[in-house]
């Protein structure tokens, strides 16, 4: 039997333990429950946007292939504002770009009015695309929920404040069916309406306490290392990848499901936004069970879960398309993307350090929304020139390279350094 070696710190390795502890800062537990908040409130805009948007587009649009593109530039003008946005909170700190990205959103949501009332496409685009600066800024919540708890703790932190997003399923639909009528206007009250949740997040953001900031870091171990050789640990191209074919696929398929059930197949409006209410609970509720999973899978198996339930979502609307199909396609698309979110987003912390992460995350956050926006924007091309079938089939691709990064992780696994971290 092989003789295990006890590891002796030497003292100058127990002054930079030492240290480091002491250097992290204080929790701030009450941020996460905050953040669930601002979750629900903020993440009614993406579930009002993927409802409306290309409902509304298809009336406005000159030609019906451009539909989903209000819905495409809302994408865009997320994954475009994360890189500027994450570096502003590393040099200004979050709480302060929370508020600023918020005030944009609201800007363009009454920029989205006015065009409604003008009957102006394009002004509608780049209300949309103002828009989509306050979703990159929300989806930097769960980092900052990470950052105020302890380290063991940050994985249940992330997926508590994703419960924020049930009630952002119903409640961002809800806005749309609403205000529908409410005015001469069909949907103006409905942007109103968002509004004013919008500029609720704005309030309970102000409640926000930022933690105090690590002092600069000690020790070898703590420098940055560049980018290339961050990237060749296995495990960090299959937690970024999980993330972008989650944020992909549930784009492509989550966008063109109003046009293809409601203006395509005639189901009606209220079918089709329960359907897609669904859908985003769906994308949420797991985190219920998150932790329970990842002891019992690990991320590896979770992230497997969600390639699976991806692939189940081709075979089960492909060829039917009765409520009941479109119904456990979405559900079981918002399932699989929250297991590929939530193992992507946990994995990947696991493998930075602390002086990384502000670039780490930038580099995820791009990658994520760039794919995004592009899956919205070709959603309605895809649709209206190719059809349904062809669309399901074009994530394919995606999902194999998802897989295949994640064997590369499990037949070469990296040991992951925890002390780089500390």
């Amino acid at each position: 039997m092989p003789i295990q070696r006890q590891s002796v710190q030497s003292p100058s390795d127990q002054r930079l333990s030492a240290q480091s502890q002491a250097a992290q800062p204080a929790p701030v537990r009450s941020n996460v429950w905050l953040f669930v908040l601002c979750q629900a409130l903020t993440m009614s805009m993406p579930a009002f946007v993927v409802f409306a948007g290309g409902i509304v587009g298809h009336t406005l649009a000159p030609n019906p292939a451009y539909a989903t593109l209000p819905v495409a530039l809302f994408m865009l003008g997320s994954a475009g504002s994360i890189l500027p946005l994450i570096l502003a909170m590393q040099r200004f700190g979050r709480k302060r770009i929370f508020r600023c990205a918020g005030a944009i959103a609201c800007t363009g949501c009454a920029l989205a009015m006015v065009a409604l009332v003008q009957a102006q496409f394009v002004l509608y685009c780049a209300a949309l695309a103002l828009m989509g600066v306050g979703l990159a800024a929300g989806q930097q919540y769960r980092f900052a929920a990470m950052e105020s708890v302890a380290p063991e703790d940050a994985a249940s932190a992330a997926s508590r404040v994703l419960l924020g997003g049930l009630v952002a399923a119903f409640l961002g639909p809800e806005l749309v069916a609403w205000g529908e009528r409410l005015v001469s206007v069909p949907y103006l009250a409905s942007f109103g309406l968002l509004l004013l949740v919008l500029l609720a997040a704005l309030m309970v953001l102000g409640r926000y306490r930022e933690p105090e900031r690590y002092p600069d870091d000690v020790g070898e171990a703590a420098a940055p290392r560049p980018i290339g050789t961050i990237l060749r640990q296995p495990a960090v191209p299959a937690a970024i990848l999980a993330g972008a074919t989650g944020f992909a696929v549930m784009s492509l398929v989550m966008t063109a499901t109003p046009l293809h059930m409601h203006v395509i197949n005639g189901h009606s409006l209220d079918a089709t936004k329960w359907v897609l209410q669904s859908h985003i609970a769906a994308m949420f509720a797991p985190a219920f069970v998150i932790p329970w999973l990842v002891r019992r899978l690990g991320l590896a198996g979770l992230i497997a879960l969600g390639l699976a339930a991806f692939t189940a979502v081709i075979v089960v609307v492909f060829t039917r398309f009765d409520f009941l199909h479109y119904w456990i396609a979405l559900v079981l698309l918002g399932v699989g993307w929250n297991f590929l979110f939530v193992g992507g987003t946990t994995l990947l912390a696991q493998n930075y350090r602390r002086a990384e992460a502000f670039r780490m995350q930038a580099l995820n956050d791009v990658t994520l929304f760039g794919l995004q926006a592009l899956a919205a924007l070709g959603a309605g091309w895809l649709l209206t020139t190719f059809g349904w079938r062809t669309l399901l089939l074009s994530t394919l691709p995606l999902l194999a390279l998802a897989l295949l990064a994640l064997l590369n992780w499990r037949l070469r696994p990296t040991p992951l350094r925890l002390a780089d971290s500390t």
